[in-house]
């Protein structure tokens, strides 16, 4: 007797645990191998090269990782060109396509300008390095400290410029210039304007070095560096 409420016991408990697996796996999901990675604006579908949006980025996890294909360098007496670099990245990277990263910094270019505009951190996050991230950030925290905001509305991007390009070891750095016209205005805490014309678009040009390691599975390209021309 006792045996069988036993086996009865083992048989509730058993079937407890059935359904808790089951609730766990309809909240969590199953991973089954079709996954795709996160979004990534340097990387465009073939035929929308000219998209404004940010495109999903094709599922490469699959991908075996292939020993980088040496570019020969430039002769000691020929000068360094960006041709050469770009060789060279593409040596590394095979999927690297001059044309498709334009495209895609462009969109980046105006999702990081207007997420810092709104303080958004978490948009911020996976496209920059540390260092530019920790700047960005203690720039939006010191802005909001002082109980100020800040507008920016990108016009348009005249022109979008591959300057510089090459290796350094295993790392692939491409440096683009953008010319563009922004109206950026700052407001006080009672919203009055305190910087910047609401109704007059001005011309900035930015150049920002972005960088991949050419080694890894992760595709996406962080931005490593801001500067104005000198």
């Amino acid at each position: 007797m006792g045996e069988g409420f036993y086996f009865i016991d083992i048989l509730i408990f058993a079937m407890i645990a059935a359904f808790l697996v089951y609730r766990l796996r309809g909240v969590l999901g199953r991973r089954h191998g079709e996954e795709r990675q996160r979004p990534n604006p340097y990387t465009s579908r073939p035929g929308q090269e000219g998209a404004d949006n940010v495109v999903s980025l094709p599922d490469r996890g699959a991908d075996r990782v292939r020993a980088p294909v040496e570019a020969p360098p430039p002769a000691p007496d020929e000068p360094y060109s960006l041709a050469a670099g770009i060789a060279q990245i593409q040596a590394n990277d095979p999927t690297f396509d001059e044309k498709g990263f334009l495209q895609g910094a462009k969109t980046a270019f105006g999702m990081i300008v207007t997420a810092f505009a709104q303080g958004d951190t978490p948009t911020l996050r996976p496209l920059l390095s540390d260092d530019v991230y920790d700047n960005f950030a203690a720039a939006i925290r010191s802005r909001q400290a002082a109980g100020e905001s800040l507008e920016t509305r990108v016009v348009q991007i005249r022109d979008t410029d591959l300057i510089e390009a090459r290796m350094e070891g295993r790392t692939a750095f491409v440096t683009i210039k953008f010319i563009s016209e922004q109206i950026n205005v700052t407001r006080n805490s009672a919203g009055a304007v305190i910087d910047g014309d609401p109704g007059h678009p001005l011309e900035v040009v930015d150049i920002w070095t972005f960088a991949r390691n050419t080694r890894s599975r992760n595709p996406n390209w962080t931005l490593i560096e801001t500067r104005v021309p000198n």
